[in-house]
């Protein structure tokens, strides 16, 4: 008696158009959103909401029918190796420098739906790009996933911040997306763990929300961060190659 295949799933069989797919799905609700806030006058927030929140409650019913949370990393982050956690040591910096630009006076109320709209955004960007899209993507090797992930990443933040923003800012913005995504696609790739990231993201983007908004004033600040993810980057991409050398070295002896 033959033993029953396993069945091949739409991403397996072709994992470059299921990527596609993600990212035009997901521009294309945001830009759907982006004009209907625009039409109806609504806040900045508004297009981030109205596509965010339905993607939001289809990833979660989409990760548990299919089973999928702890395939796409969602752990206990107990699972991440003792000596691994030094590499998040340089985003910690980065979320210190952030915060030494200074805060805005703003009301409890104003801070509670930031703290809902950044866990909101960083569930579903990494959900979506360190999740969905890297993990289909590894099919086809380590450095493509990476690559891949991370371009998309910035296209999509850089769409967002095209509007009203000088050259200098626009490539600033550029840089430090695809620094960002590679670190963050890097450390998915290290310890599969999804946790930490979405963690990062939302204190990330919640110290900026409640920050100060004069960003040009704190340009120094930025290029610091830049240089820390670059190093960060960097420090990542020589670890997988020192535990590709330990691993021939043991098969060796």
């Amino acid at each position: 008696m033959s033993k029953p295949r396993h069945k091949i799933s739409f991403s397996q069989k072709r994992p470059v158009l299921t990527v596609v797919i993600i990212e035009l799905l997901l521009l294309l609700a945001v830009a759907a959103a982006g004009t209907y806030a625009t039409l109806q006058e609504l806040s900045y927030t508004a297009p981030v909401l109205i596509s965010f929140i339905p993607i939001a409650l289809m990833l979660v019913v989409y990760f548990t029918v299919k089973q999928k949370w702890s395939y796409l990393g969602f752990k206990s982050l107990g699972s991440i190796p003792a000596g691994n956690w030094i590499y998040y040591a340089p985003l910690l910096l980065v979320l210190i420098t952030i915060s030494l630009k200074g805060f805005r006076a703003i009301s409890v109320s104003e801070v509670l739906f930031f703290i809902f709209f950044t866990l909101l955004v960083g569930f579903v960007e990494e959900s979506i790009y360190r999740g969905l899209i890297l993990k289909t993507l590894l099919a086809k090797g380590v450095k493509t996933a990476v690559i891949t992930s991370t371009i998309l990443f910035s296209i999509t933040h850089v769409l967002n911040a095209l509007s009203g923003q000088d050259t200098a800012q626009t490539i600033l913005q550029v840089v430090y997306a695809l620094l960002l995504g590679a670190v963050l696609a890097l450390l998915m790739v290290k310890n599969d763990n999804i946790i930490p990231l979405i963690l990062f993201h939302f204190v990330h983007n919640l110290i900026q929300f409640v920050g100060n908004d004069n960003s040009s004033a704190f340009i120094g600040y930025d290029l610091f961060i830049l240089g820390v993810l670059a190093v960060q980057t960097v420090w990542l991409a020589l670890s997988f190659k020192k535990t590709s050398v330990s691993s021939r070295l043991n098969q060796a002896s």
